[in-house]
């Protein structure tokens, strides 16, 4: 049985054109961008009209495909606000192979000039650096069609992904980094490897069990930051000084902290600086079954391990730092309710055309949804974790 007809977008349906007043100056320059072997004048679909309609797509849920972005840059209002003609389905698939995303990276840069600190936890003050939080995910992209084209159809889920290492500022609730690699984690895509290129001074990078490695903890001290980092329930340490709990660790479910060594029977780097381990209590589970990814969760022995190099901070401050790193769990769960461009084979894929998509997703999330949650909450004297996304810095 066929499906329902989806109804063709209209001008009542389009909403968020007043935002693009101050970002089509600033997509303005992209405009020929690409042009470059075109002597004849023939290209009517420029950089900056594509990042406005692909922009468009993000402010409305309406436009919901590449057709429904072709019927909408046919609309009056829209040709009138965005300077555009009606694109065709073919220019608009074209265009991840035309256009060069790294152009769009001065103007986030830029964007993120404008941003302020809208928000602190006082519980954080005597961090004194940057918080960061640090996560991959996976983007979904065409694993049908290559599930088709190859053996390993586990493989092919991963090969039809590009791969997000974002790195997020808690303070301004906002990616303030997204490198684009491959979906295979390895190599130069591999998580660790990726961050450990994009070390900056002045941080303290928040991140998951993924991101356990001694070699990276010590490229992280050398960099002059720190960093609070989620280690597997098998670690094996040896306990070098006992830390006294107060009566805040207590309450916040620590049940040890302690000065340790690590790597003495193992054949890697070990630190090369003083490693605190703060224990946390919490409900233990057995590993989850496989995932639609082929994927299975890792379990919980009911103690999480937290390896970190601040020993001036309070315990409980730690815990709540590694707290906080679901904040970017949000964050790309935000991304993944508007990632149905890729199902259906609707949107022609390519890590380009992710980057090209990553820029666009910042100035939209941030002039639409997440101001207009913050000023609904400020309202209420509350900043909510999905209050503010921003400006991100790219590369593929």
């Amino acid at each position: 049985m066929a499906g329902k007809k989806r109804a063709e977008v209209q001008e009542k349906d389009i909403a968020g054109l007043k935002y693009f007043d101050k970002l089509l100056p600033l997509l303005e320059r992209l405009h020929e961008v690409g042009c470059e072997r075109d002597k004849a004048g023939n290209r009517t679909l420029h950089f900056d009209q594509y990042c406005s309609l692909v922009l468009l797509f993000f402010f409305n849920p309406v436009v919901q495909s590449l057709r429904g972005i072709q019927q909408a840059s046919g609309l009056e209002k829209v040709q009138r606000k965005l300077g555009c003609q009606r694109a065709s389905l073919g220019s608009l698939s074209e265009a991840q192979q035309v256009f060069d995303p790294e152009k769009l990276k001065e103007i986030v840069a830029e964007l993120g000039e404008h941003l302020r600190p809208i928000a602190g936890d006082p519980r954080l003050k005597d961090v004194q650096q940057v918080v960061t939080l640090v996560d991959g995910t996976l983007i979904k992209g065409l694993p049908v069609l290559l599930r088709a084209a190859t053996e390993d159809s586990r493989a092919a889920k991963t090969r039809g992904k590009c791969r997000w290492h974002t790195q997020f500022d808690l303070e301004r609730w906002i990616p303030v980094k997204i490198d684009v690699t491959e979906g295979v984690g390895k190599g130069e895509a591999d998580e660790r490897a990726v961050l450990a290129k994009a070390l900056e001074k002045g941080r303290c990078y928040v991140k998951d069990r993924g991101y356990a490695k001694f070699k990276l903890f010590n490229e992280i001290v050398a960099a002059e930051s720190s960093y609070v980092c989620r280690l597997r329930d098998n670690s094996v340490y040896q306990v070098v000084e006992e830390r006294v709990l107060c009566d805040e660790d207590t309450e916040a479910g620590i049940v040890q902290d302690a000065v340790v060594q690590f790597g003495e029977t193992s054949k890697t780097e070990a630190p090369d600086h003083p490693v605190r381990l703060v224990a946390v209590k919490t409900t233990p589970h057995p590993k989850r079954g496989k995932t639609g990814s082929g994927t299975a969760g890792t379990g919980s022995s009911g103690l999480l391990l937290i390896a970190t190099n601040r020993l001036d901070l309070p315990a409980w401050v730690i815990a709540l730092l590694y707290q906080y790193r679901w904040t970017i769990e949000i964050f790309h769960a935000d991304y993944d309710e508007k990632d149905n461009l890729y199902r259906g084979g609707r949107w022609p894929y390519s890590s380009r055309a992710c980057v090209v998509e990553a820029g666009a997703l910042v100035p939209a999330m941030q002039a639409l949804k997440f101001r207009r949650n913050l000023m609904r909450s400020a309202k209420e004297g509350v900043v909510p974790p999905r209050a503010q996304r921003g400006p991100i810095s790219l590369s593929c």
